[in-house]
């Protein structure tokens, strides 16, 4: 029971050995050549066992992330961020085995540099060149999949709507079905509806489909076992899709204990190698931006000591990563350091703040000693940001989810802010919005993100209308 679909390329099994093939051969050839444009570089037997280690360290991190797996579907920028987290999870095994053999002295630095830069461009070049050739084919109809989606629902239409907008995905929306009819509120047009699945199982065994999606709602569990019987003696692919949308994921992802697949309800993002690289990235900023500010800093220790009694620092009590209470460092700018069970936000022409106090909270200087919390490990620079243990206790009984904002560390600064919920929060509104824009962060985190949100408070993020 063939597809009437073009197949070329179209059940290539071998495809992940020639790609893993293809990387072997990058990785070793640009190392070999690079060095024949290097002078004063021989190459020695131990870059050949340079390069075998690499490969095989490559591989194996590859495998894990799942980066030799069936990319189709997925979007290419996904696979992009991928090669270079593997590529940089296998430069820091290297780096850390030449340090632990003592062997680092034996290798041109300028080589070894300038191939970690050179090996990922390759990598990512040659993986760019062949999603173009597959667009081409699958442009012109070759190496497509005829898919169906069972389930019509946010789900379901989502998916369609996905595969629709990504033709490079080369796939052909032949239909949605559900033996509950068309409903014209789930999808805009009838003819995308192909009616129950007793016709999809017709189609199916008729050669006319490639791939079935079953986006059906959990409760659906008879229809789902009911249809998969049927579809168990034809060669069509078969996935399913569950319609977890209604228990509101946070930062949702599949994973697998003792082989048995399950998915995350709610999770941190910063796991594994992720949080690896948040914590690389949160102490080499907070060290040279500590370094840059020294002179700032011992200014403002100066200016608040000589224009008002009390410390030029205190610290505040916050609920920091996993709801743990941390301490966290701030410029005084109040004539009180309140650090209770009760504490009073700072409103408009508050009484209690001092004249450079004012300034301080303004410009969000008086925020600036939590680099030294990040150097720590209790806070991160992007982040939500830590609120009074006060506060928290009053919003986590109001908003639904609250807590989940400390999935991760708190930060300097933070999504929320940089749009403009920076200050006093004076309704449960405003903190709802808040708390709405620390969980987007949290579940779209990536390097990138946090480097954007970085850049945009130099201009959005320290002064604001609402810090008093």
């Amino acid at each position: 029971m063939g597809s009437h679909s073009k197949g070329f390329l179209k059940d290539v099994h071998h495809l992940p050995l020639i790609a893993k093939l293809f990387d072997s051969i990058l990785i070793y050839s640009s190392l070999y050549i690079m060095s024949l444009f290097i002078r004063d570089i021989e190459w020695i037997p131990n870059y050949n066992l340079l390069a075998l280690i690499s490969i095989l360290v490559f591989i194996f991190a590859a495998e894990s992330a799942k980066l030799y797996q069936s990319w189709r579907g997925v979007e290419f920028v996904t696979l992009l961020k991928r090669v270079l987290i593997v590529w940089a999870a296998t430069s820091l095994m290297l780096i850390m085995i030449g340090y632990l053999t003592k062997v680092t002295s034996e290798f041109s630095r300028i080589l070894i540099t300038s191939w970690f830069f050179v090996v990922p461009i390759l990598l990512l070049t040659w993986r760019a060149a062949y999603k173009s050739f597959i667009g081409l084919m699958r442009s012109k109809g070759y190496n497509s999949r005829k898919v169906a989606i069972v389930g019509i629902s946010d789900l379901g239409v989502k998916v369609a709507r996905h595969i629709e907008d990504h033709e490079e995905l080369g796939m052909a929306l032949e239909g949605l079905y559900d033996d509950r009819g068309l409903n014209r509120d789930d999808i805009s047009e009838q003819d995308e509806f192909g009616g129950c699945s007793d016709t999809l199982v017709d189609k199916v065994h008729k050669g006319e489909l490639d791939i079935i999606y079953i986006t059906l709602p959990l409760q659906a569990d008879e229809r789902i076992k009911d249809l998969i019987d049927k579809l168990s003696d034809t060669t069509v692919a078969v996935y399913m899709l569950p319609d977890l949308y209604t228990f509101n994921l946070f930062n949702g992802s599949w994973t697998d204990i003792g082989g048995h697949p399950m998915v995350s309800v709610f999770e941190t993002p910063f796991m594994g190698v992720d949080a690896f690289f948040k914590r690389v990235q949160d102490v080499t900023l907070s060290a040279i931006i500590l370094t840059l500010i020294s002179p700032l800093l011992l200014g403002i220790v100066i200016a608040v000591r000589m224009t008002s009694k009390g410390p030029a620092l205190f610290k505040q009590c916050r609920y920091g990563i996993s709801g743990n209470k941390i301490p966290v460092w701030k410029f005084r700018s109040m004539t009180t350091v309140d650090n209770g069970d009760e504490i009073k936000q700072a409103t408009k022409d508050d009484a209690r703040i001092t004249p450079l106090g004012s300034f301080l909270r303004r410009t969000s200087l008086d925020e600036l000693p939590q680099f030294f919390n990040v150097l720590t490990g209790t806070m991160s620079i992007v982040g939500p940001r830590p609120h009074a243990i006060a506060h928290n206790e009053l919003y986590r009984k109001q908003i639904r989810g609250y807590m989940m904002r400390h999935a991760v560390k708190p930060g300097i600064t933070g999504w929320a802010q940089i749009n403009g919920y920076r200050g006093e929060t004076d309704t449960v509104e405003k903190m709802q919005h808040r708390i709405d824009f620390d969980h987007w962060y949290i579940s779209h985190w990536s390097i990138w993100l946090d480097l954007k949100i970085i850049f945009l408070t130099i201009f959005k993020g320290f002064v604001s209308k609402n810090a008093y």
